[in-house]
């Protein structure tokens, strides 16, 4: 719904058309596309390489990629194949690719994502840092604005406040690559004041205070907040609340990934929200997107990781441990 209570207006797809635009430019980055061995996953690389987003490198079964390539009539002769046995070990492939140095990005294709996942968090040959992995959708709304960022709600299925506060720190990171300066952050539950019984309110307290003493940076933190606290100055105003914060948050951190997952999903199919998503807190981005995600929400995907892997602070982040 709009703010007003109108129902949300279909997307005109600005934000989208704009992102891409600051794409334009940008040399292609080197993409390990997983296992791309059905119409939806290799017509999204075939695009995203069209739009000089990547430069695919499309690792699976051999036999399997050229026969999705047939059946959807995609020309892949311009593309790097890396033939492998199955799904595991093009994921295994792709992770080794990165670790070699010869891609700079990895796509999810037709795999489970903890089959992929799996590959990128392994001790010894993966792509961890110090640094939990996180997941962020960054997303459009009609009417509503302003983008917003919602974490984590794919990867971290209940995470402990350490987790969180990795979360949150991923999330502000994005958020700056985005060119919001200093992104509000509310945490949410679904209240707005402290009780010992939630265990979502006290992590929102604690990661509030370690902002306050520099254990996370770049954002400002409030919580916790319910989401209309955190999305309306009316709502807020009506619950007496004084925050930079509530009414103007930039990224919206849920409890858990089934509370983020479902606000998610309810702004793309009921607001007809843009989304992109992209895993953060490795070596580099991960392109993580579902089957059922629409040919623009992948395309977006590939255009944030392409701005991420364009800046110095992935530079910065640990070295793979």
């Amino acid at each position: 719904m709009a703010t007003d209570g109108r129902p949300a207006r279909p997307n005109d797809h600005a934000w989208y058309t704009a992102l891409l635009a600051r794409c334009d430019g940008v040399t292609p980055v080197a993409t390990a596309v997983v296992h791309p061995c059905d119409a939806l996953s290799l017509g999204a690389a075939v695009e995203a390489a069209q739009l000089k987003l990547i430069d695919p490198i499309l690792v699976g079964p051999e036999a399997k990629i050229r026969q999705a390539a047939e059946e959807a009539g995609l020309d892949i002769s311009g593309y790097r194949l890396e033939p492998v046995a199955h799904s595991h070990a093009a994921a295994a492939r792709a992770v080794a690719l990165v670790r070699e140095g010869q891609a700079g990005l990895v796509m999810k294709g037709a795999l489970h994502t903890d089959e992929l996942m799996h590959e990128v968090v392994a001790d010894d040959t993966g792509l961890r840092t110090e640094r939990r992995i996180s997941h962020v959708f960054l997303m459009d709304v009609p009417d509503f604005g302003r983008p917003l960022l919602i974490t984590d709600a794919a990867i971290n299925i209940a995470p402990d406040l350490e987790t969180k506060r990795d979360i949150v720190q991923n999330a502000i990171d994005l958020a700056r690559v985005m060119r919001i300066e200093q992104p509000k952050v509310a945490i949410l539950s679904a209240v707005e004041t402290v009780n010992p019984k939630l265990q979502s309110t006290i992590d929102a307290a604690a990661l509030c205070k370690m902002a306050d003493r520099g254990q996370i940076a770049g954002g400002v933190l409030d919580g916790p907040l319910a989401f209309d606290n955190a999305i309306s100055k009316e709502a807020a105003a009506e619950k007496g609340i004084v925050s930079p914060v509530a009414g103007a948050a930039d990224i919206l951190v849920a409890p858990d990934l089934v509370s983020g997952n479902i606000l998610a999903k309810q702004l793309t199919f009921i607001a007809h929200a843009d989304a992109a998503g992209v895993v953060l807190g490795a070596r580099i981005p991960i392109i993580l997107t579902s089957r059922a995600d629409a040919e623009r929400t992948r395309i977006a995907s590939c255009a944030v990781a392409v701005l991420m892997s364009r800046q110095d602070m992935l530079a910065v982040k640990p070295a793979i441990r």
